[in-house]
């Protein structure tokens, strides 16, 4: 069978709210030892996407999507035992979606990055308030902070979260990300001292092996 293909079975699947087929699925790519930051990237987020547009075009309820998010986190957690036995390297990252932004699933996969590179990655979940976000970042004094926007409504609040971060932290690394970002706005992350933009978790993948400090 070939990867398309798999998708493809995962994906309709996914789309029909059979959580124990994609379980299934999951479970077997676990157990292949196919690389986390992969199955990221190719199964969650690029099904996640999809179905995202599908419901943008009126193709699919706002239940089924539900029910597809809902199938998607349970996933997650079934890679907990290979993120947590990495030896920790003495660093961490808070990792939010901003307010009023209640897609968690990019956030959580990004936190979980930082976990597979040693990391400690301390994820607020959705709908995160600003102060307790400032909160946060002033207890554990992270070496990054990462924002998760999802929708485009979302920027604007987005960037007054991350010029709140910048006054009252100015030398933390802000890293910004989402599906938001897909369609513009990156011109508007420069606007933000020392904020990177990243689109994928590729580029957050580079960006935490070249080093904190390199925004």
């Amino acid at each position: 069978m070939t990867d398309e293909v798999q998708y493809r079975r995962y994906f309709d699947a996914l789309l029909a709210g059979e959580r124990e087929v994609c379980h299934a699925m999951f479970a077997e790519w676990l157990n292949a030892g196919i690389e986390l930051r992969w199955l990221y990237e190719q199964r969650v987020r690029r099904s996640l996407y999809e179905i995202g547009e599908l419901w943008e075009r009126g193709r699919v309820s706002v239940a089924v999507e539900h029910l597809a998010t809902a199938i998607t986190e349970s996933l997650l957690t079934m890679t907990y035992p290979r993120l947590f036995a990495r030896p920790r390297v003495g660093r961490s990252a808070v990792v939010t979606c901003v307010a009023n932004e209640y897609h968690q699933i990019g956030g959580k996969m990004v936190a979980d990055l930082f976990e597979l590179h040693g990391w400690r990655g301390y994820f607020l979940g959705a709908n995160a308030p600003l102060d307790d976000v400032l909160k946060l970042v002033e207890e554990k004094r992270p070496d990054a902070v990462g924002l998760s926007v999802t929708v485009t409504f979302g920027l604007d609040t987005m960037l007054r979260t991350a010029r709140a971060i910048r006054a009252a932290f100015p030398t933390v690394p802000i890293l910004v990300g989402g599906q938001a970002l897909r369609w513009g706005g990156r011109e508007r992350i420069e606007q933000i001292l020392q904020a990177r933009c990243l689109l994928s978790l590729d580029e957050l993948d580079t960006w935490i092996e070249r080093g904190v400090g390199d925004v």
